[in-house]
């Protein structure tokens, strides 16, 4: 693959126009003009800091680049904490943005996949709560739940029909049995189908269904969040035809953080923005569990917001002896 040298050109990245001259990127396009002016295409995945995608960098015309060979390096360019930090924030902003377009109906369906415990839920949770707490003044009821757990189909069409109407939203977080049962995922490709007109059916006799008044067949105008661990591309046999066909109909917002770095990195980001706030401890406490995490991280059974959580429990239960505690709970014996 070609690559180019950049002379002179910028691109956006958080909102600032980065001068990248002097840097060598892999070309996917060569110059052309767009409604914003010139750019070339590069392949931005190829330099840390900068999106895994190709991307447009903004030049006045060819001469503000070269082709060189392949035998040139492209960059290497570390990406420093506060990079990191910055992106991951881009990431988990987006979700919140989506979660609100979701709420408002503009979203019908979002997928949010990710490891455990760095904060899906939360971000998720912490934008419908606000629309909730909105309601619960107004004396309405509640436009949302969180489902966890095991659900069956019949169970399913049920929560459908009661979330039914526009602006209501579920959110299924980690409840994965649906995406294991061909019932439930038929539901749930008719409640989120791309029609106009969204109507799900029971067609079997049903004395649950009587019981509730819940009608044989319903239009649903609600909208729906999927927060998971699974990797629906691993799935196999007819079960993946299904979810392939689900993930289709939804918008897929991936949260995948690989490296210990970066898991570290997002603990102290959502530690200073107040997860442990409602725990009343002081500041300098909150400050002493984030360094115990991060020099016991390679002991540690998981390296998670949720092992926080834990030792913040700790410390609240045990202010003078929560590290001893922590200890003989949160650790792998050497």
């Amino acid at each position: 693959m070609q690559k180019v040298r950049i002379k002179e050109g910028t691109y956006k990245i958080r909102g600032k126009d980065v001068e990248l001259a002097g840097m060598v990127f892999p070309l996917v396009d060569e110059f052309k003009v767009g409604a914003s002016g010139g750019y070339v295409t590069v392949d931005g995945g190829a330099v840390a800091g900068f999106p895994d995608r190709n991307i447009k960098i903004k030049c006045v015309s060819a001469d503000d680049y070269e082709i060189v060979g392949d035998s040139v390096a492209t960059t290497e360019r570390e990406e420093t904490d506060e990079d990191i930090m910055d992106r991951m924030r881009d990431r988990f902003d987006m979700l919140e943005e989506m979660t609100k377009a979701t709420k408002k109906g503009d979203v019908r369906a979002m997928i949010v996949s990710g490891p455990p415990g760095v904060g899906k839920s939360f971000g998720v949770e912490k934008v419908l709560g606000k629309h909730d707490l909105i309601a619960t003044l107004g004396e309405r009821a509640p436009k949302y739940e969180v489902v966890k757990g095991a659900m069956s189909a019949i169970g399913l069409y049920v929560k459908l029909f009661k979330y039914a109407d526009k602006d209501n939203v579920i959110v299924f977080d980690d409840c994965d049995s649906i995406f294991a049962d061909e019932l439930s995922l038929n539901i749930l490709k008719a409640a989120l189908d791309s029609k106009k007109t969204r109507r799900i059916h029971w067609n079997t006799d049903s004395f649950k269904l009587r019981n509730e008044g819940v009608p044989d067949s319903f239009e649903f105008k609600g909208s729906a969040i999927f927060i998971t661990n699974l990797k629906f591309d691993k799935a196999k046999g007819k079960i993946k035809e299904h979810l392939m066909a689900l993930e289709s109909r939804c918008h897929y917002v991936d949260l995948t953080i690989d490296t210990e770095r970066e898991k570290m990195l997002r603990i102290k980001q959502i530690v200073g923005d107040g997860m442990l706030n409602e725990y009343a401890l002081s500041d300098e406490t909150k400050d002493d569990i984030v360094d115990y995490i991060d020099i016991n991280k390679k002991r540690l059974r998981e390296l998670s917001l949720r092992t926080v959580l834990k030792v913040a429990d700790l410390a609240k239960a045990f202010p003078q002896r929560w590290e001893a505690m922590a200890e003989n709970t949160v650790m792998r014996r050497a």
